[in-house]
């Protein structure tokens, strides 16, 4: 999955852009750009890929998603299945968002909401409902009543609590040599996530050593090459172990497993409990059990015990 570049034009005179997407399906576009997106999703359940995040959206979904993080939502049903799927995006550069917290004090929330956004955040429903609300000032055709309620929004999210997504890949700031190296090689991870990959072809593709890749990926997504490609299988695991009645064996071998019992013993380590139990569990509950607040709070393995790896393991 490659994700494409989208070109966001705010339009001239003004320092955001809202979009008020009303469409039958929200189709999978996998894509970044440099702007800072804010999306309340309504009348739409299904699923959302933020970088290496996978996890169901319900209607009043509501995330915010730091500059050039690849991302899309991917509809399954309307709540409503006679009106559209809607999509309200506000999208600002962080730059203008750092100045304004820097020179208004009265913003100056703003610069932690983006710092906390470094991988992504997903608002409870009750904020969803809260940007719902200021709609008729969001969607106005008045320039000035549009920014005055974004940057109302803004605040006040600035002020909620917010689950974390995606690995950050924000921890350090990246040069644009190593951003272009960095999405070269995630562009290849994404796109060919099933097949056997050897270090060698992304250290090519991303024209490095294979010690100058290991470097980039622990200082930028806070893990090595190997472990976040196995959450990026596992994570397509996941959806198909609940969208689909496919059987697990052959979910491993689509998502990249050529071996069944390593498949177990990583999706074990991942979700705390085995594909066949995530199934009955989704089928019980009707939804993804959570991850524990651990799994939110703690450092990536590879910053606690960091090793050297010379390849990435198939089996």
């Amino acid at each position: 999955m490659k994700p494409q570049f989208e070109h966001v034009a705010i339009p001239e005179g003004c320092s955001i852009r809202v979009l008020n997407r009303r469409i039958p399906e929200i189709p999978f576009e996998w894509h970044h750009h440099p702007e800072c997106e804010l999306t309340l999703t309504l009348n739409s359940r299904g699923w959302r890929f933020i970088a290496d995040h996978m996890g169901e959206y319900e209607s009043h979904d509501l995330v915010l998603i730091p500059p050039e993080m690849p991302h899309t939502w991917a509809s399954v049903k309307a709540v409503d299945e006679l009106s559209p799927h809607v999509a309200i995006v506000i999208w600002f550069t962080e730059p203008w968002a750092l100045q304004l917290a820097d020179t208004c004090p009265e913003y100056g929330a703003l610069r932690r909401l983006l710092e906390r956004a470094a991988g992504g955040l997903s608002f409870p429903s009750s904020a969803g409902k809260m940007m719902e609300t200021r709609l008729p000032g969001l969607l106005s055709n008045s320039p000035c009543d549009r920014l005055r309620t974004a940057l109302d929004i803004l605040s006040e999210l600035a002020a909620m609590d917010a689950v974390p997504l995606a690995t950050a890949q924000k921890a350090a700031r990246m040069t644009g040599d190593e951003s272009a190296q960095l999405r070269r090689v995630l562009d290849l991870l994404h796109r060919r996530f099933a097949e056997p990959i050897r270090m060698r072809d992304l250290c090519a593709v991303g024209n490095m050593s294979e010690r100058s890749l290991h470097r980039l990926f622990v200082r930028h997504l806070g893990e090595n090459v190997s472990d976040y490609l196995s959450r990026l299988r596992i994570g397509r695991a996941c959806m198909w172990l609940v969208e689909t009645d496919r059987p697990i064996g052959v979910i491993a071998a689509d998502a990249g497993f050529s071996n069944l019992s390593n498949f177990n013993r990583q999706f074990r380590t991942a979700r705390r409990m085995s594909p066949r139990e995530f199934r009955q569990y989704y089928i019980r509950h009707g939804s993804m059990p959570e991850l524990d607040e651990h799994e939110l709070t703690k450092r990536s393995p590879s910053l606690e015990r960091p090793k050297r790896r010379t390849g990435i393991p198939m089996k």
